[in-house]
């Protein structure tokens, strides 16, 4: 353990946003220690059905939504009238998408035990949870972890002293205990509906099958099946088991639902599979397991989670070692040790709720204890699922991030008929909300607010983390076959939905801004206009991203003339008369100056469209906007406004919104606080990121953010500490990909690079530029094979050199 990164609670977690976060991107287990509880998520586990969304848009087109009622909005937003297109538009909404569950409660107690300071430490690198518990007999030890290629929760108890254990499952949905010999069974009922918190007016919030004669299809069912293997005498009733005088004790629990059948294989027979099977599937893979030596288990599983998070940050002279997440972390005084933990936590925690096969990590990754989540812990894809995945290509983690893909690959399905049913459009288009089933229709049940139900540029958005993948990983064949059907789907979209401006260039209509407003020519707010700066900036760089792919692949499309028309006649974004980047299609007054979302310059980051190089203008004037905008709000948005400064190269200015966001967070984090900012989030006791309440986002965009502190690799160049803040002299990261499919080592000392290598692990030779200091070199890198690069000479030499390395 001594070459690991460990962090440490002196006690039990008395409540959720205390316990440690263990998973393996189905099963999610909240570890409290202490008495042993474990809450429980499948990741497959939510409300709804599989049809919901097709049979949510047929009611939508029957209340008129469609192409005609789209011209009519178009119409009226030409003549100035706001107020009758927000009108017409609610028409569009459908009801809401679905809810991200709890499944189950695991408890574990050791009888007549008490923690052992400290009461619990996270081996992240290990991904395992390590407790010593004192017995009036003896020491016991217990260790958690969940296992992907186990598929199970594992926990091993020890001691060399004999010790009681009782042993509980229940469940908060409508589930039975089920007798299995030897094991604890659960059967648990879904409900078919789920209602989000701010749907007040539905009731009951939850519905199950036999109450909805619409749904009698699909039995939504999961079984939780915990196997053992002990020294000791086990004895119980369904749900409960007692083991007395063991010395050694493996619990290996697994999941299993009709929804994971169906996200696997939507062809096959999950449709008709009984609960026995699906039980039986749960339990074989808890009797696998449990037949193995933990030894063997736990070595198979920290060899799996080596191999899905390469990447490793080491920002000053301490990663290795034990750290209290209180004294050292929330409230320690070393930023860079901050700053390394945040970063390998937030890869940590994508790695447990995202790997190949699962559904993708949702609002709150895998791990929910509510029974009526804060935004149904869905998929909200106009910032917060983007952020979830900006780390996985960048740090070179493609296991992690297939879950992604195969989110956006089930949403062009879905979203097609959205498109040419709702907008009389080719392709596929996505919006504000989406839910394991794929839901693409605007939300909000005829009465959401235009600001963030009425948003036509959700999977357009999302085709540019695929594009990521693509060109982090290098690899042709994934873009042929994955990236290249969705990218053109989302392009075709993007055609029809343009359309002619007085000034004979194209523009979006109606168009919104993710969930801002001005104030209109009545003095109240809207959030409905002309050509929102994000608009011009996702649908540019998707135009551009699809010519590339053209390239790439040598493809002789006809959508080639289509595209190369309209991108030479977009909208360019705007820019005021106070030098700030316009939000809007006009400079209009703005209804919160400081708003949370920061989408009129996603131009700068995630997308490179605005560079120092290609754009200074709008660099400098997307400075100022940011600049406008102020400090952090919640974890998501200083993330966002970390990575947005160090793009703009803004080194110190992103370690100190940094610094903001890592603050303890003292209030009640169970409730809900205002979304305009006014009182700030920070880190939990368990160090998850806070709106309040808890969002995933922030801490899985933190790694993304501080990685393009230290490298960035957009405009077709390698530049190395781009944004490098005073308080970070020295360190050194390892596994950080970058654009055009090779991986980087880098350290560094007194601010300047002190050694650089770049790996070449694919199949094809690779050139790229790469900037160290004030001087650009060419970098040939053959398939296979690595490369020191030369360093940069001291800031007050001469840079007139262009070296070409082999």
């Amino acid at each position: 353990m001594s070459d690991t990164l460990r962090l440490t609670w002196d006690s039990p977690a008395s409540r959720w946003d205390e316990a440690t976060p263990l998973g393996n991107g189905r099963i999610g287990a909240m570890a409290y220690g202490g008495s042993g509880l474990y809450r429980l998520n499948d990741s497959t586990v939510w409300s709804g059905t599989p049809d919901g969304p097709a049979r949510a848009l047929d009611e939508v087109i029957a209340r008129g939504a469609g192409p005609e009622r789209l011209a009519e909005v178009r119409a009226a937003l030409d003549a100035g009238d706001v107020r009758r297109a927000e009108d017409l538009l609610m028409a569009f909404e459908g009801p809401y998408s679905q809810e991200f569950l709890p499944l189950a409660d695991l408890r574990v107690d050791i009888l007549g035990a008490d923690p052992v300071t400290p009461a619990r430490t996270l081996d992240i690198d290990e991904a395992c949870l390590l407790e010593t518990l004192s017995t009036p007999r003896g020491r016991v030890r217990r260790r958690s972890w969940v296992s992907a290629p186990a598929q199970a929760l594992l926990v091993e108890l020890t001691s060399e002293a004999p010790f009681d254990v009782d042993l509980e499952v229940s469940t908060p949905l409508q589930g039975d205990a089920v007798e299995l010999h030897g094991a604890l069974a659960l059967d648990v009922r879904i409900p078919v509906d789920g209602a989000p918190l701010h749907e007040a007016s539905v009731e009951p919030g939850h519905r199950y099958a036999d109450d909805d004669a619409d749904t009698e299809a699909y039995d939504a069912y999961a079984a939780v099946v915990a196997a053992i293997d002990s020294d000791g005498e086990i004895d119980g009733a369904p749900g409960r088991l007692a083991v007395r005088r063991a010395r050694r004790l493996l619990i290996a629990l697994s999941t299993s639902s009709r929804a994971e059948s169906w996200w696997a294989d939507a062809d096959g027979d999950w449709r008709t599979a009984s609960r026995e099977a699906i039980r039986d599937r749960a339990t074989g893979r808890a009797d696998a397991a449990v037949r193995r030596a933990a030894a063997e288990l736990l070595a198979e599983h920290v060899a799996d989670r080596r191999r899905a998070t390469r990447a490793r940050f080491a920002i000053g002279s301490r990663r290795e070692g034990t750290w209290s997440v209180d004294r050292d972390v929330l409230r320690g005084d070393d930023p860079r040790l901050r700053a390394t933990v945040v970063a390998e936590y937030g890869m940590y925690l994508l790695a447990s709720s995202s790997r190949a096969g699962s559904p993708a990590a949702n609002l709150q990754g895998i791990w929910n204890a509510e029974l009526r989540p804060a935004w149904s812990s869905n998929y909200t894809i106009n910032i917060n699922t983007e952020m979830n995945y900006w780390a996985a290509p960048a740090l070179h983690a493609p296991d992690v991030f297939e879950p992604l893909l195969a989110l956006v690959e089930h949403l062009a399905d879905t979203g097609g008929d959205v498109a040419r049913r709702l907008y009389g459009a080719r392709g596929w288009v996505a919006h504000h909300n989406s839910d394991v089933w794929g839901w693409t229709l605007p939300v909000g049940n005829g009465r959401g607010a235009a600001s963030w139900a009425i948003w036509m540029m959700g999977g357009v958005w999302l085709t540019h983390n695929l594009w990521d993948a693509y060109e982090f990983g290098g690899d042709r064949d994934l873009l042929r076959t994955r990236i290249w059907p969705v990218l053109r789907g989302a392009t075709e979209f993007c055609l029809d939905w343009l359309v002619d401006g007085p000034d004979g260039l194209l523009r979006t209509s109606p168009s919104t801004s993710p969930e801002n407003s001005y104030v209109a020519a009545d003095g109240r707010p809207t959030p409905l206009g002309l050509t929102a700066a994000s608009d011009l900036a996702l649908i540019g760089a998707l135009f551009t991203r699809t010519l590339r792919a053209m390239s790439d692949l040598a493809l002789d499309d006809a959508l080639e003339a289509e595209v190369r028309s309209a991108l030479t006649r977009l909208a360019p974004v705007r820019i005021g008369a106070d030098g700030r980047l316009l939000e809007w299609g006009a400079d209009v007054p703005e209804h919160e100056p400081l708003h949370r979302h920061l989408s009129p310059v996603v131009g700068l980051y995630p997308l490179d469209s605005i560079t120092p190089e290609a754009t200074p203008q709008l660099l400098h004037a997307a400075v100022r906007f940011l600049d406008a905008r102020g400090p952090g709000a919640m974890g998501w948005s200083w993330a966002w406004k970390v990575a947005l400064r160090a793009r703009a190269g803004q080194g110190d200015v992103a370690a100190s919104l940094l610094e903001e966001a890592l603050t303890p967070f003292d209030g009640d984090s169970s409730r809900h606080g205002p979304v305009d900012g006014s009182e700030w989030g920070g880190l939990l006791p368990n160090l998850f990121s806070t709106h309040p309440p808890f969002q995933i986002d922030g801490n899985l965009g933190f790694p993304a953010a501080i990685a393009e502190m230290l490298v960035q690799s957009h405009a077709g160049e390698i530049r190395l500490l781009p944004a490098l803040p005073e308080a970070w002299p020295e360190g050194d990261v390892q596994g950080i990909a970058v654009r055009s499919g090779l991986v980087l080592d880098l350290a560094w000392s007194e601010g300047r690079v002190t050694a650089a290598t770049v790996r070449n692990p694919g199949a094809e030779d690779r050139s790229i530029r790469v900037r160290i200091g004030g001087q650009t070199m060419p970098v040939d890198v053959p398939a296979g094979t690595a490369l020191a690069l030369p360093l940069a000479p001291a800031p007050d030499a001469e840079h007139t050199e262009d070296a070409h390395a082999r």
